[in-house]
Parts: structure tokens; C-alpha cells; sequence
């Protein structure tokens, strides 16, 4: 973020001027922390995502039927969908892909003859298990060396977050457009 008293000197946009500068520093310095880790967040997943040779959603759809498995429940290409938000066209396109990229397997589901159950090969969770595996097991040391309260107050400060981007108190801008000018 860059600091609002340079983006908005006038004090129109950044309500600030009940904190005093030190606060505003702490905030500027705040939010660069966050800029900062999604950026690196970011540039894993892109490496990630190259390294197995798939794009986001496929890189989703991967984690997604590893936690199936992983909580002994068969993944299905409709399972798959509603949790990616996708058709089942799409799906099946995506499925496709994976398979023939070496990712997946295809087999009979074992209790419904009429659906297919959706299967990591192991040579694609072992690649996500080094990578996307290893870096959130480190997200989560960083999380367990924090105490209970610190982690309360980033639970509430990134719930409140969120809460802007989805139309809360920011109104949900990301998704407004400007009025044609006319």
C-alpha cells in the first residue's frame, strides 16, 4: 500500500486524521507486510503451477480430490464441479486434461455403478506434497509460534479484510465499473 498521505493528501478516501502519524506508519508498514506476503504467495503457487504443468483451476481440482482422499471419501467429477464453481462440461474437459497429463486416474466409483471416482496419481500428490505441502506446513509454524490472542486479532483483522472486498464497508469497488463518460 502506499502511504494515503501521499495517494490522498486531501483526506478524501483514508480516514486518518484521528491517528496520529506513528499509527498511519504502522499501517502503512501493515499493509506492505500483506502486499508483500501475497506477492510471495503468488510467485509459489505460479512456480507450483509450472513445475506440475497446470493452471489454477486444475492446481485446485488436484488439491481438492488429495482432501477427498485424504478423508477417505471418492472424489466425483460432480463433487469436483460444485466445489470449483464450474459446469459440468468444463469438468469434464478439466478431467480430460488431467488425465492425460499423468495427474489423474479414472476408475469405477465403488458404490454408485453409475459415476466415475476421481483418483491422484501418485507421482502428481507426491509433487504437490513437496511443494504446496512443505510451504503450508511452514505457513503453519508461523501461525502456531503466535499465541492464541495475536492469532484472534489477525483472524478478525483478515475476516474484516475480506468483508471489504466482498461489499462490506469498501462496497465491494473491485467489482464496480466506472460510468461511461458521456
Amino acid at each position: 500500500m502506499i502511504d494515503p498521505r501521499l495517494i490522498d493528501p486531501a483526506v478524501e478516501l483514508v480516514r486518518r486524521a484521528h491517528l496520529p502519524d506513528g499509527d498511519v506508519d504502522e499501517i502503512v508498514e501493515l499493509m506492505a507486510a500483506l502486499h508483500a506476503w501475497h506477492a510471495a504467495a503468488e510467485r509459489m503457487s505460479a512456480a507450483s503451477r509450472r513445475y506440475m504443468n497446470l493452471n489454477q483451476n486444475d492446481m485446485r481440482a488436484v488439491r481438492f480430490m488429495i482432501a477427498a482422499e485424504n478423508a477417505g471419501e471418492v472424489a466425483t467429477a460432480r463433487a469436483l464441479a460444485d466445489h470449483l464453481g464450474i459446469s459440468s462440461a468444463a469438468t469434464t474437459k478439466m478431467l480430460d486434461r488431467l488425465e492425460r497429463g499423468g495427474h489423474i486416474i479414472r476408475r469405477p466409483h465403488p458404490a454408485d455403478r453409475r459415476a466415475i471416482a476421481l483418483q491422484v496419481t501418485p507421482s502428481t500428490r507426491r509433487a504437490a506434497r513437496e511443494g504446496v505441502g512443505r510451504l503450508h506446513a511452514r505457513r503453519f509454524d508461523v501461525a502456531a509460534r503466535m499465541s492464541s490472542d495475536e492469532r484472534r486479532t489477525v483472524i478478525r483483522f483478515l475476516e474484516e479484510l475480506a468483508a471489504t472486498e466482498d461489499g462490506g464497508e469498501a462496497g465491494g469497488l473491485s467489482r464496480r465499473r466506472p460510468a461511461a463518460p458521456g
